[in-house]
Protein backbone atom coordinates (compact mmCIF):
# COMPACT_ATOMS: atom_id res chain seq x y z
CA UNK A 1 0.00 0.00 0.00
CA UNK A 2 1.27 3.50 -0.70
CA UNK A 3 1.74 6.33 1.74
CA UNK A 4 -1.39 8.32 2.53
CA UNK A 5 -1.52 12.00 3.41
CA UNK A 6 -4.02 13.84 5.58
CA UNK A 7 -6.45 14.50 2.74
CA UNK A 8 -6.51 10.78 1.84
CA UNK A 9 -8.16 9.83 5.14
CA UNK A 10 -11.86 9.87 6.06
CA UNK A 11 -13.59 8.95 9.32
CA UNK A 12 -14.77 5.36 9.17
CA UNK A 13 -11.96 4.10 6.91
CA UNK A 14 -10.63 0.68 7.92
CA UNK A 15 -7.19 -0.75 7.22
CA UNK A 16 -6.27 -4.36 8.03
CA UNK A 17 -2.77 -5.79 8.40
CA UNK A 18 -1.60 -9.29 7.72
CA UNK A 19 -1.39 -11.76 10.58
CA UNK A 20 1.50 -12.56 12.90
CA UNK A 21 1.85 -15.58 15.15
CA UNK A 22 3.23 -14.77 18.61
CA UNK A 23 6.26 -16.93 19.43
CA UNK A 24 8.18 -18.00 22.50
CA UNK A 25 11.00 -15.78 21.25
CA UNK A 26 8.66 -12.76 21.20
CA UNK A 27 7.72 -13.36 24.83
CA UNK A 28 11.32 -13.86 25.95
CA UNK A 29 12.73 -10.92 23.99
CA UNK A 30 10.06 -8.58 25.34
CA UNK A 31 10.80 -9.74 28.90
CA UNK A 32 14.46 -8.98 28.27
CA UNK A 33 13.82 -5.56 26.72
CA UNK A 34 11.24 -4.46 29.28
CA UNK A 35 12.80 -6.09 32.33
CA UNK A 36 9.36 -7.47 33.19
CA UNK A 37 9.88 -11.04 34.39
CA UNK A 38 6.58 -11.31 36.24
CA UNK A 39 5.83 -15.03 36.80
CA UNK A 40 2.64 -14.80 34.71
CA UNK A 41 4.97 -14.16 31.72
CA UNK A 42 8.10 -16.05 32.69
CA UNK A 43 7.25 -19.02 34.93
CA UNK A 44 5.32 -21.83 33.22
CA UNK A 45 4.72 -23.71 36.48
CA UNK A 46 3.36 -20.63 38.22
CA UNK A 47 1.19 -19.73 35.21
CA UNK A 48 -0.21 -23.26 35.02
CA UNK A 49 -1.81 -22.63 38.41
CA UNK A 50 -3.56 -19.41 37.31
CA UNK A 51 -7.00 -19.13 35.77
CA UNK A 52 -5.35 -18.91 32.34
CA UNK A 53 -3.39 -22.16 32.78
CA UNK A 54 -0.43 -20.84 30.80
CA UNK A 55 1.90 -17.87 30.50
CA UNK A 56 0.49 -14.65 29.10
CA UNK A 57 2.21 -12.32 26.68
CA UNK A 58 2.81 -8.85 28.14
CA UNK A 59 -0.05 -6.48 27.41
CA UNK A 60 2.41 -3.81 26.34
CA UNK A 61 3.87 -6.22 23.78
CA UNK A 62 0.44 -6.14 22.15
CA UNK A 63 0.75 -2.36 21.84
CA UNK A 64 4.21 -2.73 20.30
CA UNK A 65 2.91 -5.33 17.86
CA UNK A 66 0.12 -2.94 16.83
CA UNK A 67 2.62 -0.21 16.00
CA UNK A 68 4.72 -2.69 14.03
CA UNK A 69 1.70 -3.85 12.07
CA UNK A 70 0.82 -0.22 11.47
CA UNK A 71 4.21 0.19 9.80
CA UNK A 72 3.50 -2.95 7.72
CA UNK A 73 0.40 -1.24 6.28
CA UNK A 74 2.67 1.39 4.69
CA UNK A 75 0.01 4.10 4.81
CA UNK A 76 2.12 6.41 7.00
CA UNK A 77 5.51 5.59 5.43
CA UNK A 78 6.23 9.10 4.11
CA UNK A 79 3.57 11.15 5.86
CA UNK A 80 3.84 10.54 9.60
CA UNK A 81 5.29 13.28 11.77
CA UNK A 82 4.66 11.98 15.30
CA UNK A 83 2.36 9.81 17.37
CA UNK A 84 0.70 12.12 19.88
CA UNK A 85 -0.30 9.58 22.50
CA UNK A 86 -2.35 6.55 23.48
CA UNK A 87 -5.74 6.78 25.16
CA UNK A 88 -8.05 4.32 26.83
CA UNK A 89 -6.08 1.22 25.89
CA UNK A 90 -7.98 -1.88 26.97
CA UNK A 91 -6.62 -5.37 27.43
CA UNK A 92 -9.82 -7.29 26.68
CA UNK A 93 -8.46 -10.83 26.28
CA UNK A 94 -5.12 -12.44 27.09
CA UNK A 95 -2.62 -13.11 24.33
CA UNK A 96 -0.61 -16.32 24.59
CA UNK A 97 2.25 -17.88 22.65
CA UNK A 98 0.77 -19.43 19.50
CA UNK A 99 -1.97 -16.82 19.03
CA UNK A 100 -2.08 -15.23 15.59
CA UNK A 101 -3.08 -11.58 15.64
CA UNK A 102 -3.70 -8.83 13.14
CA UNK A 103 -4.37 -5.12 13.35
CA UNK A 104 -7.55 -3.40 12.33
CA UNK A 105 -7.03 0.35 12.17
CA UNK A 106 -10.05 2.65 12.01
CA UNK A 107 -9.81 6.34 11.24
CA UNK A 108 -11.96 8.21 13.77
CA UNK A 109 -11.35 11.85 12.88
CA UNK A 110 -9.42 14.09 10.49
CA UNK A 111 -8.47 17.58 11.70
CA UNK A 112 -6.52 19.85 9.35
CA UNK A 113 -3.92 22.06 11.02
CA UNK A 114 -3.80 25.84 10.72
CA UNK A 115 -0.67 25.87 8.54
CA UNK A 116 -2.12 23.59 5.87
CA UNK A 117 1.04 21.48 6.03
CA UNK A 118 -0.21 18.87 8.49
CA UNK A 119 -3.11 17.77 10.61
CA UNK A 120 -4.22 15.32 13.27
CA UNK A 121 -5.80 11.93 12.73
CA UNK A 122 -7.78 10.19 15.43
CA UNK A 123 -7.32 6.42 15.16
CA UNK A 124 -8.64 3.30 16.86
CA UNK A 125 -6.37 0.27 17.03
CA UNK A 126 -7.90 -3.19 17.40
CA UNK A 127 -5.61 -6.19 17.86
CA UNK A 128 -7.68 -9.18 16.76
CA UNK A 129 -6.84 -12.83 17.45
CA UNK A 130 -7.27 -15.88 15.23
CA UNK A 131 -10.82 -16.39 16.51
CA UNK A 132 -11.88 -12.91 15.37
CA UNK A 133 -11.97 -11.62 18.97
CA UNK A 134 -10.63 -8.21 19.95
CA UNK A 135 -7.75 -8.89 22.34
CA UNK A 136 -6.75 -5.24 22.76
CA UNK A 137 -8.00 -1.89 21.58
CA UNK A 138 -7.29 1.74 22.13
CA UNK A 139 -7.05 5.14 20.51
CA UNK A 140 -4.00 6.99 19.27
CA UNK A 141 -3.76 10.37 17.59
CA UNK A 142 -1.05 11.04 15.05
CA UNK A 143 0.26 14.13 13.30
CA UNK A 144 0.39 13.60 9.52
CA UNK A 145 1.62 15.68 6.59
CA UNK A 146 -0.68 16.96 3.88
CA UNK A 147 0.45 16.54 0.27
CA UNK A 148 1.44 20.22 0.28
CA UNK A 149 3.38 19.76 3.51
CA UNK A 150 5.21 16.78 1.99
CA UNK A 151 5.98 18.82 -1.13
CA UNK A 152 7.39 21.64 0.97
CA UNK A 153 9.41 19.18 3.06
CA UNK A 154 10.91 17.63 -0.09
CA UNK A 155 11.76 21.09 -1.39
CA UNK A 156 13.58 21.85 1.89
CA UNK A 157 11.13 24.51 3.08
CA UNK A 158 9.96 24.94 6.65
Amino acid sequence: MSSHYLEDFKPGQLFTSGGRTITEADLTMFSMISGDWNPIHADAEFARGTRYGQRLVHGTLGIAICTGMLHQLGIFEKSVIAMLGLREWNFKLPIVVGDTVHLELEILSVEPGKSGRSGKLGRRFRLINQRGEVAQEGDSDVLVLTREGARQQEAGQS
